[in-house]
């Protein structure tokens, strides 16, 4: 177990062994009885969602000391995720396991602390976790050097991780089926730095390097196996796969289309090899979805998406309702220029509820904001008051998103943007699904009319002030 970090934690893991103190009489006549429970520190919302396959299993409400606690009689073995908006971390559990864990929704990865029966390879999948995204930060600039030096500088990183790895696996001795999640996680940071190489490499450097790959560069390849259903909503697994894929689909097209063309046709590219290299449904569902996603974050040429959603569409056997693409598809249809902007619920600063119908009035101008990215909140409203004074036509109004409204308000207390209404939304798959908002960038314009002029914009886009004339 980790070395515990304060007084606080101390006081936690005392709670927790007397509960499995008090409780271990009733371990032992139940094979598969198991326990899941903790505490969050400083929590964004009054609940925990225990999710298995992105599937929410059960929605557990925080106590009066932002404490959660469930009992399963019946737990499959095998891994399953926890989720505080906007945050989640995965846990595992073999037969039997009965698991507590603390997070400090303030630094939320660094501080999972796990106990329980199962303990040891919950923190041991943690902390290499927390060591291939120190590795991910520390290892960006090797991707400037020329290939003997970066493939030098991986391998050593990876021996230190292989190593860790042993010595665990030795020491808790776990089972075959974690041993599945644990070996993906350590060799998958290692392959994705590999398949990233080439292209990011030309993209700082300017140098393409891919037809001076020695021909057994990708032999890892013939070890993966492509159809893991176990590992199919494992994010290091899909986030390979992805990588890959964009290195695969975009290796011939070098410089011959535009930006837009480009992405659609890459995109377009990885979705067919996604379809040939990968049998399995759910796997190539799930990853034809990251694909699209993806996609759509980045793209919002309506004609490039209908050509790309009628691939995605031929490909992907997905129809349950639950298919977040259809969703984004769905609003993107919504959003052409000239519709009506759908009507989501807001709060102003007085805790009144405000609909988004009040934007009728000629032009206004829609953009976003999270504290999870405090530089780009700063950003985006000194951006708006500089418009402000040069489009005096038009009302500016800030959304925040994904936070809680005591966040929301404290925040602001501490800022003074004249002239701009601050509102927020608690609901934000609500709005997300009913404007397709997936990142915070994004701004919609609503012209004269108040009707959609442009409803995919980058407020950051040299181009930007083009939209407001």
């Amino acid at each position: 177990m980790h070395k515990i970090k304060n007084i606080k934690a101390l006081a936690f893991l005392i709670s927790i062994i007397a509960l499995f103190s008090s409780c271990k009489n009733e371990f032992k006549g139940c094979e598969y009885i198991a326990y899941f429970g903790g505490e969050i520190v400083n929590p964004n919302n009054p609940y925990v969602l225990f999710c298995k396959d992105n599937e929410v299993i059960d929605t557990l409400k925080l106590d009066k000391n932002n404490r959660f606690f469930i009992q399963f009689d019946s737990l499959a073995p095998g891994l399953y995720s926890f989720k505080h908006e906007p945050e989640y971390q995965y846990v595992y559990f073999d037969k039997n396991d009965s698991i507590m864990v603390r997070v400090n929704s303030k630094d939320f990865d660094e501080s999972v602390v796990f106990c329980g029966r199962g303990e040891e390879k919950n923190n041991f999948l943690m902390e290499l976790y927390l060591k291939n995204e120190k590795d991910k930060s520390n290892s960006f600039e090797y991707f400037d050097l020329n290939l003997e030096d970066f493939s030098n500088e991986i391998d050593t990183t990876y021996a230190k991780a292989t190593k860790f790895y042993f010595t665990k696996k030795e020491e808790i001795k776990w089972s075959e089926e974690f041993d599945v999640f644990a070996k993906a996680s350590l060799d998958l940071n290692y392959f994705s730095k590999k398949e990233l190489y080439p292209i990011v490499h030309k993209i700082r450097t300017g140098k393409d390097v891919i037809e001076k790959l020695p021909s057994n560069y990708y032999d890892y390849r013939k070890n993966i196996d492509f159809n893991n259903v176990e590992l199919s909503n494992y994010s290091p697994y899909v986030m390979y796969l992805s990588y890959m894929l964009n290195n695969m689909g975009t290796i011939n097209y070098h410089n011959h289309f535009t930006e837009t063309d480009l992405a659609l046709k890459t995109n377009i590219n990885k979705m067919t090899i996604a379809d040939t290299l990968i049998k399995n449904k759910k796997v190539k569902n799930t990853i034809l979805n990251n694909i699209a996603f993806t996609y759509l974050l980045e793209d919002q040429n309506m004609a490039n998406n209908n050509k790309f959603l009628n691939c995605y569409n031929k490909i992907s056997t997905d129809r349950s309702q639950k298919n977040e693409i259809i969703t984004i598809c769905n609003a993107i249809k919504m959003l052409n220029v000239g519709n009506a902007l759908p009507e989501v619920q807001l709060v102003n600063t007085n805790g009144k509820e405000i609909s988004s119908n009040t934007f009728a009035k000629p032009n206004t101008v829609l953009f976003f904001w999270t504290i999870n990215a405090m530089s780009h909140f700063e950003a985006v409203h000194k951006k708006i008051i500089a418009l402000k004074a040069k489009f005096p036509q038009y009302s500016f109004v800030a959304i925040n998103i994904n936070d809680s409204q005591e966040d929301w308000i404290n925040t602001l207390n501490n800022y003074k943007f004249e002239g701009i209404t601050e509102l927020h939304s608690s609901d934000f798959e609500n709005i997300k699904n009913k404007w397709a908002i997936n990142k915070i960038h994004r701004t919609i314009i609503l012209g004269p009319k108040g009707l959609i002029k442009n409803a995919f914009v980058n407020i950051f886009d040299s181009q930007f002030e083009e939209n407001l004339k």
